[in-house]
This record gives C-alpha cells, structure tokens and sequence, in this order.
C-alpha cells in the first residue's frame, strides 16, 4: 500500500463468525416517520427465524433516504435488539469518504460488529481512488470492512485486483459481490486468499455462488423468507447442495418477484402480506405495481409462505 494504512493500524479487530443468511433489513415506515415498533418485531423475528446476522442501513434499508439521525438511530437500534445473538454489520457507505468515516465512527461507538462499505457510486471513482477510500476507512475505525462491490448501482466496478491489494488491509475481511459474475468468486479467492470472507448481493445466484467458495449471503429474500434462507445457507455449508437445491427452487419464483417492481417495494408488500409492516415507502421509490404484487404474492404461495 503506498499510503502506509495497513501498517499505521494499531486497532484490534473484533473476531467474528460472519456467513449464512444475513438480511439486509428493510427499514419499516409509517406516516412518514420510521415505525421502530416494527422494527424491534421485525429484527427479533429475523434473529429467531436463523438469520446468522444483520445488515441495518443499506440499499433494501432506503439508506439514500434516511437522514444522517434516523440512520444512526436505525443502527443502534439493530444493535440493541440483536443483544450479541448475531453479528451486526452497519451499513456505513457513502460516496463521499468523510461521511463514510462520520457513519463508521457511529456504529463502532454503539457496538456494531463490522461495517458494508458499498463502492463510492455516481462519483465514479478510480481504481486508485477506491484505494484511497477503502485505505481511509480502515485507518479510521476499529471496525472490520466489507466491500459491498454492485456495478449496477454504483456504476464504478472494483477489480479483483485492487480487491486484493486491498485485502492485505487486516481490517478489510471481505466481499458483498452484487456483480452478477460467479466467475468472480473463484477470481477474488485465487487473488485475495480463501480466508477472504465472499457474501453472495444475489439471492437468485446464492446457492452457485457458494459452490464456487462462497460462504453466505446478504440478502433481499431473507427479509421475507428468513427461516428458509437460512436453510439454504446451513445445507451448502454442509455440503449438502440437494437440499439446498429443493429449496432454492421452492424460492425462486419470490427471489424474482422481490425485483418486479423497484426494491424494497415488493419487499415490503411482502412484509405486509404477513402482517409484519406497513407497504410505505419513500420517494423516489413508490409502492409496487398491482403485477408487481401479484407476482409477490405468487411468490409467497410457492414458497409455502401463504
């Protein structure tokens, strides 16, 4: 690293076991304002269900949306319900790196486990600029790092080469790769080592991604379906990809259904349909299409979730 942050890091890192089915929560709304009833529900539930951790703050969150207080109360919040029974992974990312670092330093304050940093989006950084970032971030907090690399959001794509250079990071664990390419898990174990942790961003490509040396998944359908997620997630860790297959198959038709209409709309109608959570969302996302839910609710049937 030619600005030295692997070797001025004098933090010591949390150990954790971080794998399996881990959902990135949505963020329940009513009137507007954040329903943190639900949301106290919601997390237990999940957590009960088998969920093996927690992302609070991403995408399926509305993160763009929450503003700077409702986001970090949304994290210690997560972090409060969990009590220790599953890692906590803060979603800190931003396109702008002193926010980034401003959202980190919260969530290691409250006693987040680690932190998904999504590659800086509409900026389209460098790959030498993802370098800095990445690098600034883990000179500046305690906490361990996740990538969070999704070409189709950010626009930038991190390469497996800088993934590796900054893999020699001790506090940049590993990957959330939304890239849509399983060639890439077998890319970035060769480049960054098998002990790199790799967390499939793709529901629909869990059950190949971790064929190919993945061990999880942060996930939409895990919101919705988190007993059997997690289902899917022990059987392949176990080796038993029959099982996972059956039930990935018992899943697919809502794994596609949660993307008919802009996310997290048909994810929370599901929620809804199993009376979970309002449907509300914020603009500019709006609530799903009447072929988007019924799609949802297809979805939900073969899933044996209605």
């Amino acid at each position: 690293m030619g600005s030295g942050y692997a070797m001025a890091r004098t933090f010591e890192l949390k150990q954790l076991d971080i794998k399996g089915s881990i959902p990135a929560l949505v963020t329940p709304f009513r009137n507007g304002a954040i329903d943190f009833d639900a949301f106290a529900t919601f997390v237990d539930w999940q957590i009960r269900e088998g969920s093996t951790g927690l992302v609070p703050c991403g995408t399926t969150g509305e993160s763009p949306t929450l503003s700077h207080a409702e986001h970090y109360e949304v994290i210690t919040r997560t972090v409060e319900i969990a009590a220790g029974r599953v890692p906590v992974i803060a979603g800190c990312g931003s396109n702008d790196t002193a926010t980034a670092i401003a959202h980190m330093a919260h969530a290691e304050k409250v006693g987040a486990d680690a932190a998904l940093i999504v590659v800086p989006y509409y900026n389209k950084p460098s790959q030498s600029g993802l370098i800095a970032h990445f690098s600034a971030l883990a000179e500046r907090s305690a906490l361990p790092i996740i990538i969070y690399n999704i070409p189709g959001r950010s626009v930038a794509d991190m390469s497996t080469e800088t993934m590796a250079e900054l893999a020699q990071v001790p506090s940049i664990i590993g990957v959330k790769d939304a890239t849509g390419n399983l060639a890439r898990v077998s890319a970035q174990r060769e480049a960054c080592g098998a002990d790199f942790i790799q967390l499939s961003g793709n529901d629909d490509m869990a059950l190949g991604f971790n064929a190919m040396g993945g061990i999880g998944a942060i996930s939409v359908t895990a919101n919705v379906a988190p007993r059997l997620c997690a289902q899917v997630q022990a059987a392949t860790l176990a080796g038993d990809f029959r099982t996972a297959l059956t039930i990935t198959d018992r899943l697919y038709p809502l794994h596609a259904a949660l993307f008919s209409d802009t996310s997290p709309g048909p994810t929370k109608y599901a929620l809804a349909r199993l009376g979970l959570m309002q449907v509300d969302v914020r603009l500019p996302i709006t609530a799903p299409s009447a072929a988007a839910m019924a799609a949802v609710d297809a979805g939900l049937a073969r899933a044996g979730l209605l």
